[in-house]
């Protein structure tokens, strides 16, 4: 006669299934904020980077057009001919690889001019926060406008 190889205790009991939800528990929260951090760095170098492609599309419109952007026509002159039909001949573009982006946190650049200092423009995001100014990764990122 064959013997059933089946034990009778088949699965979890309650107790070792909220044992187990502990233990992931215990390890998420050691090891979340690591990652939320790292997340955090990412989204702050993803920014300084498309803030640098952004600037040179302008600085290549610039060369085309012989003037920025004004804070009407803004970012989207890289990507659409300018309404003056003075400048339209001159205008080369697209000057970027499909549409103007996002910051990392799904907002707008901002972009005015002039800039501060020596820039001829301000280009930026206002960082995690989504507000001017900040610390850390609330900062504002990029090259910012003049302050008041």
């Amino acid at each position: 006669m064959m013997q059933n190889s089946f034990n009778k205790h088949q699965g979890f009991t309650l107790l070792e299934m909220l044992v187990v939800l502990v233990i992931i528990g215990l390890l998420a929260g050691l090891v979340g904020p690591r990652l939320l951090k790292n997340v955090d760095k990412a989204n702050v170098k993803t920014a300084q980077t498309q803030i640098k492609m952004l600037r040179g599309g302008i600085g290549t419109l610039y060369l085309d057009i012989a003037r920025y952007p004004t804070n009407e026509e803004g970012l989207a002159l890289l990507n659409t001919p300018p309404s003056d039909e003075q400048t339209k001949p001159f205008w080369k573009g697209p000057y970027l690889d499909g549409d103007v982006p996002l910051d990392p946190w799904n907002r707008p650049y901002q972009y005015s001019v002039p800039g501060s200092k020596s820039q001829p423009f301000a280009l930026y995001s206002f960082g995690a926060d989504g507000q001017p100014g900040g610390v850390e990764y609330n900062a504002d990122i990029g090259l910012l406008p003049p302050r008041d």
